[in-house]
This record gives C-alpha cells, structure tokens and sequence, in this order.
C-alpha cells in the first residue's frame, strides 16, 4: 500500500490571464494534518478545488492509495472519500441543520424522506466527534462557529476519509478556533487525513503536522512543522524575511471625531442589541471594541454606518448624522470596512474597476453631466490595483466574484481607505489575508491615525487588538462593560471581560 494516501502530482490549472497552479506536487499521509499556506492568490484553493472535482487540471494527475483517479465533479470526489468545507460555507439557510447534513444524500422509501435513521446517525456523529448541534436550528439562525460544524458533519455523514478545510478559521471567534483545533486532531486521531489551507502561522504550528509552501502559483517546499519556526514559514511564503512588528509611535489624540451617547438598537425576542452605548473616538487614534462574536458588535457598526435604523445620537466631527443616510454619511467622511465583504463589501457581479470607484463614481472625478468617465475609472482603479498590490487575472476588468478572498478584501481596504474619510470603521479589517497582506493592512490603518483621522476597529483577533488598539472598549451582551489601555491591559484581563465575569463598577464614556 502506498504511503500516500492523496498525491497531486505536477498540477497546473489556468485561468483567463494568470496560470494559478504551475506543476504542483502535494501529498498527503494517512492520518496526518496537513496545513497548505500561502499568500492570497498564491493557488491554494484552486488546488483543492481541483482534488474535489470543481475545477479540472490542464495537466498532473491525481493519484488515491498509489491508484491513478478521475475526479471530474464533487460527486466523483465524495466517492473517493474526499469531502471539503469551503472558505463560505455551501448552505441552505432556510433549511434545518438536519436537512443540510443530509441533502443530496437522503434516504427515501417509495419516494419519500426518511429522516429518523438519519438522524439517529447525525447525532451520533455528533457525539462522538464533540460537535454539539441543534438539528432543528435553521441555518440562519445559529453562528458561523455552528454552521463550520454542519459543515465538517456534512462530511462525516458521507463517510469521507480526506477532509479539505479552506480557510477554516477565517469567521470563528478564539475561543471557536480552539474548538476546531481540538476536533481536527481528534479527526486525525480517528486515521482521517486532513488537508488545512491557512494563513495563520500560529494554527499551523499548534496543529499540523506537515506544511506546504505555494508562493505566486509555484510549489516552494514542505516542511515538517516540528522542525520550523513562524519566521521560517512567512519567509518561504512571501519570499523574504518578515518583520512582525508594526512601527507604530504612541498616539496624540486630538478632537472627538465619533460620538455615539446612548446608542441602542433592537434585536430579536424584545432584547436590545445595543444597549445604551456611549463612547468616544478621537482624532489620531485608534480604538478598538473587542468582544466574543455576537454580542452586538454588528449590529452597532450597522447602525453608524446607517444600514439599522437605532435610537441615541451619533455625532460625526461635532454634526449629528444619525437620521442621515449612508451616502450622506460617507460624504461626510465615514468609511466602513465591512465583516462580510460579499454581502456589504462587494458587487461580486461587477469587475474590479466597478467596485473600487463604488464611492466616487458620482462625483466630478468620475462623472461629467451625469455620465461616467470610464477613463478615469480605469485609471484610479490602476492606481488602487498596483498601490495595494491586488492580484487579479485580468487586471481592472477582472470579476470581482472570480478573485480570491483575500484580494477581494484588499480591494475593499483600498477603497475606504483612499477617500481620505475622518472616521473610517473597519471590522475585521484582515479576516482571510496572509501575514504579508495583514502587516501592509496594519500599516495603513496606523498610517491614516498618524494622519489625524480617527480608526473605530472591530476585532476577534487579540493579537491584532493588541497590536494596533490605543484605547480597548469591550463588549459583552450588547453592553460596553470595559474601557482599557491598550498599553497596561492584559490578554487573561481582557479575555475576562469578554466572556462576562468580571465587569467594571462604572464604564468611563
């Protein structure tokens, strides 16, 4: 038997204008993690998508156990053993878990559904891997964390022994991570074989036990993960040595720029998702609201960013904005980095050129007599693509839909950054980038503080609290119950207000 049980041998696929796998070599050990890293549009997904039958090589072969195999679609790759949880997530939101786990597989007699068996099978899975679930739930109304898991069931329900994760932790909370660690070497404990595309140095150190470099399409190396270091793998994937630190001098905070008092918005069942919230932000500043995924983060930001309807005042340099729209808003100088670039981020429909003039295609840069200026829309989106090194096949006139997800952010990042706003919100401003993209993103959000404009960030990561928050605000069930320096805080401290037990005596606004 071979010692092998996946081998993608000298694989290359091509698309319109970029050739994304260029003889590719990859394979993967019975039992083992294996962590696939690379820098955005380096070709790690299109690889896999290539092992689970989306996409078909130009050349290479695939070989399972040593045999030499066809996977022309997912339903080759399934009767494989192969099974896959994508970047974002295949589901049906006004379906029930259950039903989720089980579509295209369902069990039926005489034409119809059997579910009992099922069930019974789903939630022994469920047991025994440790991935609690409401098979009642629908979709949309459980979280991302909880929908990861469906995902990973979908795969064990159809027995797959190779499990492919895309960029598994890209939506989860730290303490959900930690969660999908321990599943993942309990899968692998199991004998399945696991295939983990990351950016994150630090999930591939803790869990995997090979590693294999892409950089720009092109095989670079594998590693065993033991024998490495953080600094060995960023240099093998961007090429150089990286500088994990961000130069960043103490802030000089100026006039309030954002002021929200007594903020409260509605959420579901009666509760308020914002509860009456008041902070400030200043000029030259960045601070952060930190929390666990839920407690009323998103529906804040919707609603100074005007995509909610919400009670109290929101001030935006002194003017009150919060019975404004969302264009007058950004035309007064509020800009949002939104946490799901699909849905309130991008036209996916739209070219690259389309979506990075989406702020200023009304204006007298982009429009004359009410028509658009496509020159200059080509020209500004060329200068964005080469300032914030966006890769995209063909260039402004690429689908925006057709890019990797770390492109689309920077595309994102590049546009509401360069209207030059006073406040610019960002939440998760680095969800899915590697560690050369997220180090440039870290930059220009300190950049635009050194410049004297206020920064309101969003974030999961502690580390990326930490490394760019001034001031600390935490949230916890749609309260702020903390107001910290970012200088004197402490990740335990910190991880303590978040999860709710400990709370100040008076929360300073």
């Amino acid at each position: 038997m071979s010692e092998y049980i996946i081998e993608m041998l000298g694989i290359t696929k091509d698309f319109p204008g970029i050739r994304a796998n260029d003889n590719i070599t990859l394979q993967l050990r019975r039992g083992e993690i294996h962590a696939l890293l690379g820098e955005n549009g380096a070709g790690k997904s299109t690889l896999m998508s290539i092992l689970f039958g989306l996409y078909q090589a130009e050349k290479g072969q695939i070989r399972k156990d040593g045999k030499q195999v066809q996977v022309n679609n997912p339903n080759d790759a399934n009767a494989l053993g192969i099974g896959m949880v994508h970047q974002h997530f295949k589901l049906v939101h006004n379906f029930t878990v259950l039903e989720n786990i089980v579509l295209g597989v369902e069990t039926t007699s005489h034409g119809v559904l059997k579910m009992d068996q099922a069930r019974e099978k789903v939630m022994s899975l469920s047991k025994r891997y440790g991935l609690l679930i409401d098979p009642d739930a629908l979709i949309e109304d459980i979280t991302v964390g909880m929908q990861q898991r469906v995902e990973i069931l979908k795969m064990l329900y159809r027995d797959n022994e190779i499990l492919i994760f895309d960029e598994p932790t890209a939506v989860l909370t730290p303490q959900e991570i930690e969660e999908l660690m321990r599943i993942m070497r309990g899968l692998a404990q199991e004998g399945k074989s696991l295939l983990f595309i990351t950016h994150k140095l630090a999930e591939i150190m803790a869990v995997a036990d090979r590693c294999t470099v892409l950089r720009k399409g092109r095989y670079v190396g594998t590693v065993d993960v033991q024998d490495s270091s953080p600094a060995q793998l960023a240099e093998m994937m961007v090429g150089r040595k990286v500088d994990f630190n961000i130069n960043k001098q103490p802030a000089t905070p100026g006039a309030p720029a954002l002021e929200v008092r007594k903020l409260t918005v509605d959420g579901r069942g009666g509760k308020k998702a914002v509860d009456r919230v008041s902070f400030t932000v200043r000029k030259g500043e960045i601070v952060c609201v930190a929390g666990i995924d839920g407690n009323g983060q998103s529906e804040l930001v919707y609603a100074l960013t005007g995509l909610i309807p919400s009670q109290g005042d929101i001030l935006l340099n002194g003017q009150p904005i919060e019975k404004l729209h969302i264009r007058r808003r950004n035309d007064l100088g509020l800009s949002h980095i939104p946490e799901d670039r699909h849905k309130h981020g991008l036209v996916l429909d739209y070219d690259l050129q389309q979506n990075l003039s989406l702020k200023r295609y009304y204006t007298g840069q982009m429009q004359r007599h009410g028509f658009i200026r496509f020159d200059a829309v080509r020209e500004y989106a060329r200068k964005l693509i080469a300032q914030y090194d966006i890769r995209s096949g063909q260039g402004e006139d690429t689908p925006v839909r057709s890019m990797s997800g770390g492109n689309q952010q920077k595309a994102i990042v590049a546009r509401e950054i360069d209207i030059a706003p006073e406040v610019l919100i960002a939440v998760q401003p680095t969800r899915g980038l590697d560690v050369g993209a997220m180090l440039y993103i870290h930059e220009q959000l300190v950049r635009v503080r050194d410049e004297g404009k206020a920064v309101l960030l969003i974030s999961l990561e502690l580390d990326e609290v930490f490394q760019l928050a001034d001031r600390i605000l935490v949230i916890y069930e749609g309260r702020m119950v903390a107001e910290m320096d970012a200088k004197t805080a402490t990740p335990q401290e910190l991880g303590l207000y978040m999860a709710g037990s400990k709370k100040e005596d008076r929360h300073r606004g």
